[in-house]
């Protein structure tokens, strides 16, 4: 190496001195996010079966099928929720025999939610296909919307986060964030019909609750009020509650922890809300005023900005 690569070299290395944070030196690595998206997918395959898999699923296999799909999840999932355990501050004090039994256990558990996960799932596919009249079947639902695609990640995450699984959920609805733009936190609490319309642009903050039949559009933002206060308002209501039967169209958003919207509401596009709104309301913004001006008979070359004619 000659002095330049040296130099940089040595940067580097102070660097990770000086913020030990973002390193993890000499330790056993977290988890693996590729190793989680696998899981993720074949948790899918379980859910939706015969929708993502490269060959016809035949139904006298379907036994087979489920028992090999699981044990994969199974051994995977146990050692990425075993490294998990390891990297958080509360299960410090647990030997490896313990650690390795916990996670077996936790396994288990979600495992048991498969079906569970699926009856809401199934509600969500009728929530969209009748919410949307461009939707030519359930099939085209499952295998394209993005908003469901979301809600399906959202669902199996919620129950990791429910059984107090550490970072995992978090990788999986960023995954789904990633690639659909739509921001669910796998904390928040959603019943069952619920549709998301386009979506992309969508958040759904940690404590929000929000009930069955709800419809939101894209750009929606389900959110807190100021966080400046960050870590102390950790485990505190930050996030509205929407009652069933509401309807939120795009670009509007709901704020705060004490905010609730009433059942049957809805809740016209590009609002600012930070109040309760009782049931049965329609709530819409003033729409802006219009300039229409003349039309143009030419553009001169002078002009810069075609804008200001």
């Amino acid at each position: 190496m000659n002095d330049n690569i040296n130099k940089t070299v040595n940067e580097i290395l102070e660097s990770y001195s000086k913020h030990e944070q973002t390193c993890r030196l000499s330790e056993d690595n977290i988890i693996n996010k590729s190793v989680l998206i696998q899981v993720l997918e074949e948790i899918r395959k379980l859910l939706f079966p015969g929708y993502f898999d490269k060959n016809r699923v035949r139904e006298e296999y379907i036994g087979y099928i489920v028992g090999d799909r699981i044990e994969f999840i199974q051994y995977n999932l146990k050692k990425q929720i075993a490294k998990a355990l390891k990297g958080c501050e509360k299960c410090n004090d647990l030997s490896y025999d313990e650690v390795m039994e916990k996670s077996e256990k936790l396994v288990y558990e979600f495992l048991s939610k498969i079906p569970s996960i699926r009856d809401y799932l199934a509600t969500d596919v009728v929530a969209a296909f009748n919410g949307d009249p461009a939707a030519y079947s359930t099939d085209e639902i499952i295998l394209c919307y993005p908003g469901f695609f979301a809600i399906t990640v959202y669902r199996v995450a919620h129950e990791l986060w429910k059984l107090k699984i550490p970072m995992i959920p978090r990788v999986l609805s960023e995954y789904a964030h990633g690639l659909t733009g739509i921001d669910i936190h796998p904390g928040a609490t959603i019943g069952k019909y619920f549709f998301i319309d386009h979506g992309t642009g969508i958040v759904i903050g940690e404590t929000t609750e929000i009930g069955e039949n709800v419809k939101i559009y894209q750009g929606v933002t389900l959110g807190a009020l100021s966080t400046r206060q960050g870590q102390l308002l950790a485990n505190v209501k930050r996030h509205p509650t929407i009652r069933d039967n509401v309807t939120i169209y795009s670009n509007s958003s709901v704020l705060g922890g004490e905010t609730v919207i009433g059942e049957n509401t809805i809740i016209g596009g590009n609002t600012f809300i930070t109040a309760s709104i009782p049931a049965n309301t329609k709530v819409s913004a003033k729409s802006p005023e219009l300039v229409i001006k003349k039309p143009r008979t030419s553009v001169e070359a002078t002009n810069v900005w075609d804008w200001e004619n």
